[in-house]
């Protein structure tokens, strides 16, 4: 046989592990993120009522309290059984009258907005997102014109990610693959952003050491966090260092003490009117066939 070992490479960040935006009202995020999307709230860590992390599949939402956020795109989510989704969003829509609630139908996915004003759109499982039925699989961001080859260069040559930009049906875009599953996509618009607010995501890089040394060098580090992580905002291209797109990201080591760490995920199917016995827990990925 004859295989394409180029196929396995995964490139230098490993995984998408979570989203952060502040929220102002925690009862709030709980209807949306939980009874809404059916996502299941952290157990064991952050289980006050200032902060909540969100478990979905082997990733999470970060929640913590103060002035909302918005993320400047939207983050694109695997649940399973679609019809479901819907009727847990319908049922929570007079709880968040007022706010930026909405649900948004498409061919490919549901969409629906946080009362502050973040869109999550919510994919049947598919080949197209592998094994998972149960995950983050993106987080597409929309940046100004001019930006995505720049963008895929800081990428490759700063990081040492596997990224490559290009054109589709919904126009020009830099691509970034996260470990075997996910990507960071960005789109450019010419219409005006809003002003970044300080949201963050956080990955996972298995050579931790260079990125940082580059950053470094070009005064891009924001955060020296600790032993296993550190923090930067700012895309630039490398060719030409002009600054391309702001967006906090948290880099931890693989040998930060939350890498891999188990997440409970519950079936929201389950009820206490229609429950059915050893069918709590929600597997991340779909059966093998």
């Amino acid at each position: 046989m004859a295989y394409d070992r180029a196929v396995e490479n995964l490139g230098n960040i490993i995984h998408l592990e979570h989203v952060n935006t502040r929220v102002p009202d925690q009862r709030l995020a709980t209807l949306f993120y939980i009874s809404g999307l059916g996502l299941t709230r952290d157990p064991y860590l952050m289980t006050g009522v200032d902060n909540m992390w969100v478990n979905v599949g082997r990733s999470q939402f970060h929640l913590p309290t103060g002035a909302p956020q918005r993320l400047r795109g939207a983050t694109g989510l695997v649940i399973p059984d679609r019809a479901a989704l819907r009727a847990r969003l319908a049922k929570i829509a007079d709880h968040l009258a007022g706010t930026d609630f909405a649900v948004h139908e498409t061919a490919g996915y549901t969409e629906a907005v946080s009362p502050w004003g973040n869109r999550i759109r919510c994919h049947e499982p598919s080949p197209i997102f592998g094994p998972i039925q149960l995950g983050m699989a993106y987080v597409v961001f929309t940046t100004p014109a001019g930006c995505a080859e720049g963008i895929a260069r800081f990428y490759r040559d700063i990081i040492g990610a596997l990224a490559e930009a290009g054109r589709d049906h919904e126009g020009i875009f830099a691509r970034v693959r996260v470990g075997g599953g996910q990507i960071l996509l960005f789109r450019e618009t010419d219409q005006p952003l809003d002003s970044f607010d300080g949201h963050h995501i956080q990955i996972y890089i298995n050579d931790f050491a260079t990125p940082h040394r580059r950053l470094k060098e070009l005064g891009l580090i924001s955060e020296e966090s600790d032993q296993h992580q550190y923090r930067f905002e700012t895309l630039i291209d490398p060719d030409t260092e002009k600054p391309l797109f702001t967006i906090e990201h948290e880099v931890r080591s693989l040998r930060h003490p939350l890498y891999a760490r188990d997440l409970v995920n519950r079936n929201p199917a389950q009820t206490n009117l229609r429950y059915a016995p050893g069918r709590d827990a929600l597997p991340w990925s779909l059966p093998a066939t």
